[in-house]
């Protein structure tokens, strides 16, 4: 189905405002497949997963992981292991990770980020450094049943840096200069002026294509995001938002 480009550019504003608010809006930075192709990708099987479903496949796939508690994460957990090779973790020193509330995750996030740790292995990337998974919201409480989306759903992550085989780092502070509005994958994208810019920006382009996540937002988006990149999925949705 053919989406008008008024209700392109409405349904931008609105998806938008909800994940975090643009100084400039892209109407072409949102992508609107047939429902059944958006249903389709693996950032909506992921998200769409039933408690059980979500810990069979971490199982089934051998998934390092440990059980948490967190208010408003549907299934906390802790990832114990690289993932194809890949570490995932805070920025924090290692002694304090395995005690803050920043490294945990729903599981089916930890399903997307296995498949995009798949990419970073063909790129040489052995580790990942984000900035937090979980925030906790303010309307969680001890003991609350009540489930969240984004950060306090444990269904987004804040990457800020790869660091590949033999030591070199790519920081998207220092490698991906901001740049508002421009576009960040497909014809007219921007061209980041460094190579390790370039490979960042690769390495979010082949997500993207995969549609591994609903939400990619990147330094091209808005100030709040000039240092790290933003990746999310989110149940019961049938749009994918790069910017």
């Amino acid at each position: 189905m053919a989406w008008p480009m008024d209700k392109r550019v409405g349904l931008y504003l609105l998806v938008a405002s909800a994940v975090a608010r643009p100084e400039i809006a892209r109407a072409d930075a949102l992508e609107l497949p047939a429902r059944a192709e958006a249903q389709a990708a693996p950032a909506s099987l992921y998200a769409n997963l039933t408690s059980e479903e979500a810990i069979a496949e971490l199982l089934r796939r051998k998934i390092p992981f440990e059980a948490a508690e967190a208010p408003g994460v549907r299934d906390p957990i802790r990832l114990s292991g690289p993932l194809h090779g890949v570490v995932i973790h805070s920025s924090l020193p290692a002694g304090q990770r395995k005690a803050t509330p920043f490294e945990i995750l729903d599981a089916r996030l930890a399903l997307a980020l296995d498949d995009f740790a798949a990419i970073l292995r063909n790129h040489d990337v052995t580790e990942l450094v984000h900035f937090t998974i979980y925030r906790p919201s303010d309307d969680a409480h001890e003991g609350s049943a009540t489930v969240q989306t984004r950060h306090p759903g444990g269904m987004a992550i804040d990457v800020g840096a790869l660091r590949k085989r033999g030591g070199a780092l790519l920081t998207i502070q220092a490698h991906w200069p901001p740049a508002i509005g421009e576009r960040t994958c497909g014809p007219g994208a921007r061209r980041l002026p460094s190579r390790r810019g370039r490979e960042l920006m690769s390495i979010l382009c082949e997500a993207k294509d995969l549609r591994l996540f609903h939400a990619m937002l990147t330094p091209h988006f808005n100030r709040a995001h000039h240092d790290h990149l933003h990746l999310e999925i989110k149940p019961e949705t049938a749009w994918f938002l790069v910017h």
